[in-house]
């Protein structure tokens, strides 16, 4: 059977201080997660009842085998899961402090494993066949892994829904202009584009929300998707009908995976059928709770979570006006 939901780049072993407020020279103990941001897209699809499966490599060695197990314990097949002999696995770090700004510091260096896909490796067909392909910009940072990734894409042909999450991580990249062509391929072949507004910036020139939407959707996307942090979420249809979902309080812990439950979530809502408002209020929710949690895999929400923490929202709002 096709998987419903099928993503494609980034994997990596995460390692959360347990001790907030300080700075990693300061920290002792520290949490081991699975991450990588389309990693945990799957993982999030698959906790809402999804078949998933991630297409990405790791090193060969003890953390390689940490991530096959994770994914399996999760429910996401590792079928796809390669082996490179180019540098180890990567680890990445992070500080936690007391509001949404967590510095990341990735070993990832010279290049990672995830970015030695090559195009002959994949299996074509489960890429036709996923019901939802998801794939990041950090694919298109570095080759082989561009050439595979636009690839997958070519062989898709726009076949069900193929979402590019813009990830512009500046450290994986030389900088913008190097980037834009490579986002430019993507959009003309995938169907819906995910981005905040600095990434929007960087993939269409424009970062003010509705005229990167427009961009995003001029560059060949049905529907488009700007994340505005504090803001909430704008999503923009080809035709032309837009949709503004407030944000979610949240006591924000570690803002690093909200992200991949915010895209897991939209695969859930699309998958499902829903229009675009519930799909992105959910989706919202979705973030706001992985947010306001430490890990980012482990910590991906329930629907009942997500569905109680949306009346929770609603509820509060109407008092307020009241």
């Amino acid at each position: 059977m096709p998987f419903e939901v099928l993503t494609m780049g980034r994997v990596g072993v995460d390692l959360y201080p347990l001790q907030t407020g300080v700075g990693l020279a300061e920290v002792t103990s520290f949490g081991k997660y699975l991450g990588g941001s389309p990693t945990n897209v799957a993982v999030a699809a698959a906790r809402y009842g999804h078949t998933a499966a991630v297409i990405t490599k790791t090193g060969r060695d003890p953390f390689g085998d940490f991530v096959r197990t994770a994914l399996d314990g999760y429910g996401v097949a590792s079928r796809f899961v390669g082996t490179s002999a180019i540098a180890p696995t990567p680890v990445t770090f992070c500080e936690i402090f007391p509001t949404d700004d967590s510095p990341l510091y990735f070993y990832r260096l010279p290049k990672a494993p995830d970015l030695d896909i090559h195009h002959q490796e994949l299996d074509v067909e489960a890429v036709r066949e996923a019901r939802v392909f998801w794939l990041t910009g950090t694919g298109l940072s570095q080759e082989p892994s561009r050439s595979a990734t636009l690839a997958a894409l070519e062989h898709r042909a726009r076949a069900g829904i193929t979402v590019v999450d813009l990830d512009w991580r500046p450290v994986f990249r030389n900088g913008p202009d190097t980037a834009r062509s490579g986002y430019a391929e993507a959009l003309r072949r995938t169907t819906v584009a995910v981005g905040n507004s600095e990434e929007c910036a960087v993939a269409t020139g424009e970062r003010e929300p509705y005229a990167a939407a427009k961009a995003l959707l001029a560059a060949g996307v049905e529907l488009a998707v700007v994340k505005q942090g504090p803001k909430g979420v704008l999503a923009m249809g080809r035709d032309g009908t837009a949709v503004q979902v407030p944000p979610v309080p949240v006591d924000v812990v570690n803002g690093l995976g909200a992200g991949g439950a915010f895209g897991g979530a939209l695969c859930h809502g699309l998958l499902s059928g829903w229009d675009t408002g519930r799909t992105i209020a959910f989706a919202n929710a979705a973030g706001a709770i992985v947010a306001g949690r430490l890990a980012c895999s482990d910590a991906m929400p329930t629907e009942t979570e997500v569905e109680d923490r949306l009346r929770e929202t609603r509820l509060v709002s109407a008092e307020r006006k009241a």
